[in-house]
Order: structure tokens, then sequence, then C-alpha cells
């Protein structure tokens, strides 16, 4: 993320650009344009060397007006209470979207985990749940993982809140592990939710999936299965990239090879028959569709000007910044915005908080086809009112919808 740029400023404008269009009244803007409460926490971990160390964690509750908020936690360096606060605001708007009924959070913790061992990562992951542990839980808050999070992370952190409630509580927490709780489908949903809106997008432009060539920033889970999924589609996978670099090839890549590769390496940079053209030069190649599944700020209006996709689909949270939006939207390229693209992962880790409070399970099958018949739906409304109104991009058209639901149900619920 750029130091010259904050997202929770960014949020705000896409809000009230869409209140705006709707034409509300402003006491939805005053509501909404601040999360109901922010939470900041000194957490100290004792380290492997005997020594205590304290690291500063945030958990953000934007909007509660459809139910419960929801939203991942995050362990990065570069974490700032802006930037939860913002990606909290974005949950709302990618659960109203998505038409579940979550309002939107996020929490994070500023640590680099690359530098921590394993103990000193579960010690830090239970601290913090401990010390958010009043404000979360399955009929308030229902974190989930994030950038640099996992399953086993989520595991410890569920693990503790059931310690410090004294019952076993799973639907405090998604994208745990099968074996305590945890969804199928869960770890593909967000790749396979872009790869089912890409579809429905691909076929309003006109677009070929069959032999279509694809670029994506950024190779973690979201990036990789997207990948995958696109390959089997018949799409070409000509570039990926990773913090460490790029890895392009006109003829094609195959993206189970590159990720066994990564595996084995740590990075996409070096495959074999690849050139390195950079993480950031993956946004400007000539390609049919474009994936940012890295992290904000990637399309800047510095960048957007050389964008050569027809399509870009926004697997990372905020990746394109509304200068740049402009930009693409003029010149003719259809942004799939992130609160529509990746909202399949938190369409399953809601499939996997109903599991978990009513004690039966899906197959992977049946959470596949919920989730698809759920992304069309969403992706129609959207592109509906983006027609409706003539004038606007899928991001705004997609703000509109979301604003649209939180604010009927503010409107009832006599908050405004």
């Amino acid at each position: 993320m750029g130091n010259d740029f904050n997202p929770f400023q960014m949020a705000q404008a896409q809000l009230k650009a869409a209140c705006d269009k709707l034409g509300l009244d402003p006491g939805y803007y005053e509501i909404l344009k601040e999360p109901l409460r922010v939470l900041t926490v000194n957490i100290p971990v004792k380290m492997d060397d005997g020594t205590t160390k304290t690291f500063i964690g945030f958990r953000s509750q934007h909007n509660d007006a459809v139910g419960p908020t929801k939203g991942g936690i995050r362990f990065h360096p570069d974490v700032t209470l802006d930037e939860v606060k913002a990606l909290s605001m974005w949950m709302t708007f990618k659960c109203g979207v998505v038409g579940i009924p979550y309002g939107g959070g996020k929490g994070g913790v500023i640590c680099n985990p690359k530098e921590l061992s394993k103990s000193e990562l579960e010690r830090l992951s239970r601290n913090y749940f401990r010390a958010i542990a009043q404000i979360v839980g399955p009929e308030k808050d229902i974190p989930a993982p994030d950038v640099y999070t996992t399953g086993q992370i989520m595991a410890w952190m569920m693990d503790e809140f059931s310690k410090v409630k004294q019952f076993n509580a799973p639907g405090v927490i998604t994208g745990k592990p099968l074996i305590i709780g945890g969804s199928r489908g869960r770890n593909e949903a967000t790749a396979r939710g872009c790869m089912y809106v890409i579809v429905e997008a691909a076929a309003k432009i006109g677009l070929s999936l069959e032999g279509a060539t694809v670029a994506i920033q950024g190779y973690g889970n979201a990036g990789r299965i997207a990948a995958e999924l696109l390959s089997g589609l018949g799409c070409k996978i000509v570039a990926v990239s990773d913090s460490r670099g790029a890895a392009y090839n006109p003829a094609g890549i195959d993206p189970w090879a590159i990720g066994q590769f990564k595996d084995t390496t740590g990075t996409v940079k070096g495959y074999p028959g690849s050139e390195d053209i950079g993480n950031a030069g993956v946004l400007t190649l000539p390609c049919d569709i474009l994936i940012p599944a890295a992290l904000e700020n990637q399309i800047t209006a510095a960048v957007a000007p050389e964008v050569k996709a027809k399509l870009v689909a926004e697997a990372a949270n905020g990746p394109t910044t509304p200068e740049a939006d402009k930009i693409l939207f003029e010149n003719g390229i259809m942004v799939l915005p992130d609160i529509l693209a990746n909202a399949g992962g938190v369409t399953v880790s809601y499939f996997e908080w109903v599991q978990n409070l009513m004690g039966y399970y899906w197959t992977e099958e049946e959470v596949n086809d919920k989730l698809h018949q759920v992304m069309v739906q969403a992706f129609s409304n959207v592109y509906n009112m983006y027609q409706r109104y003539g004038d606007i991009d899928m991001r705004t058209a997609a703000y509109l919808v979301a604003v649209e639901r939180v604010a009927q149900a503010m409107e009832v619920r006599g908050w405004v």
C-alpha cells in the first residue's frame, strides 16, 4: 500500500458517491462514514528466547443493521488503523452485494508472521483473540482468515474463545479446519466466486473464455486457485506474480506446475521458461482478463492508462484507486469490483457459520452449488443496476445495490 494513500478516505469517497446517486437522506452517510466501534489492543507475547514483546492489534465493526459483523483478521507489518476501518466498511458492502445477513468487520495485527516461530505465532493469535473476546461471538462479530492468517490460526483463536466462554463455540470464527467445524469448499471460495462472476461478465461483453489470456498479480490462495479454475475453463494463464517477482510467458503457464515451483522455492520468480517482468509489470500486460489478487492501491492513476485488459476482476480488496477507476471506465474496460468479485469467501464463510449454528454440514458439491447461485444473482443485480443508470461503472453499481440494502435495514430499524 502506498505511503501517500489512505484507504479509509477511498472507502468514504465510494460510499458518498453511492449515497448521493441513490438520493439518500444525508443521515445515512453520516452513520455509515465511520465504524460503529473500533477496538485497539496491546498484545504481550512471550517470545521463544524468554523476552516479552508487545504487538498492536485492531478490530473494527462497521455496521450491524443487517446482522452481526463479519470480516477477516490480517497479520501484516503494514497494517494500519485506517486500513482496518476501510476494510470493515468494504465488508459491509460486500455482504450487501451478495445479500447475506451480515454487516462488515475487520481485524489486524501489526506483525511479520514470517519472522515468528510456530509457537510464537500461536501465542500471538490466542492473546489477540482473548483481547477482543468481549466484542466478538457468533451473535456479534464473526472473524475469518485474511492476509497471512490460516485455518490453523483460526483454530487457535476459536479454541481460545471457547476457553474464555467455557463452552465449545465453533460459530465464532470461520475458515476453520474441517475437523472442528470448517466448511467444505471454503478454501477455494474466494477464487471460485471470482471465476463465477468472470464467466457472467465475459458473456455480457462478448469475450470467449476459450483461449482468453489471463494475468494475475498475487499468487497466494485466491490468485493461485483462480488460475487453476480459469485454466480449467480453457483460459491461458500468461503471467503470475508474488511479492518477490513475476513469471511471464505469452505462450502460457501451467498454473499447477508453477504452484509446485512456488511451494518449493517460495516464489514464482525464476519459473523455467518465464521472464520476470516485476510484480507491477503484470498489471499492464496485453491480456483479456487481469486479476489483481495482491494488496490495495495497485492500479493507480499512473498505471490505469497502461492497462490493456478487457476485463479486470478484483480478487484483492481495494486494488484500484478512484482516479484509476475513472480512467478504466473511460477506456471501456469493465471492472468487476472487489465487493462483488471476491465475495465468494465471505459467502462460504456465511455458509460455514450457518452449518455451525445448526450442527449439520453440507457436501462440497452443495456448497459450490449454493455459492454459484449467490454469485450469479449478485452479478445480475449489479449488472442490472449498471444498465439502469447507464452512466456509472460496475463498482458504483455494486455500491448502489449494497448501500440500498443497508439503508433499508437502517430505515426499518428507525436509525434514520
